[in-house]
């Protein structure tokens, strides 16, 4: 069978048409996560971060985090955990939010806040850690492996 130009002509448009249907319906199944649902609102509010971040930096111990065996240990400065940290750890994951986890801080009398890693699917996290100690606020980031 032998096509002339109109045939094959034809044929492009329909081969382009079903790449094209087939594009947008993959796109439709995507899932498009924001970094966070009140993006605009925690933008406004950004400045507390720098602010705290800049707070969390001059901190002669710095804020650890590690799992050991089914716990992720968060480790605050000794001084800190006498006199109350109040606040909240954000175990944040960037492909899937459903994986996200919030955490109310409760430390002991060391400043140690332990969690059961068992209650997170295993992968990549980043820890946001916002808390406040003697009317400041101070805010931490750091990437941790739970497995």
């Amino acid at each position: 069978m032998h096509l002339n130009w109109g045939h094959k002509l034809l044929l492009v448009f329909v081969v382009f048409g079903s790449m094209m249907s087939y594009m947008v319906y993959r796109s439709t199944k995507t899932n498009y996560d924001l970094v966070s649902p009140e993006y605009y609102k925690d933008e406004i509010a950004y400045q507390q971060v720098i602010d705290g971040t800049a707070l969390a930096n001059r901190l002669q111990v710095k804020v650890t985090a590690m799992q050991a065996g089914s716990m992720v240990t968060i480790r605050f400065p000794a001084e800190m955990g006498a006199s109350g940290i109040t606040g909240s750890a954000l175990f944040y994951c960037s492909y899937d939010a459903r994986r996200d986890k919030k955490i109310a801080l409760q430390t002991d009398v060391n400043g140690v806040q332990e969690v059961d890693s068992r209650q997170f699917v295993p992968g990549y996290y980043l820890l946001k850690l916002s808390w406040d100690w003697r009317g400041r606020h101070y805010y931490s980031e750091q990437s941790i492996l739970i497995q």
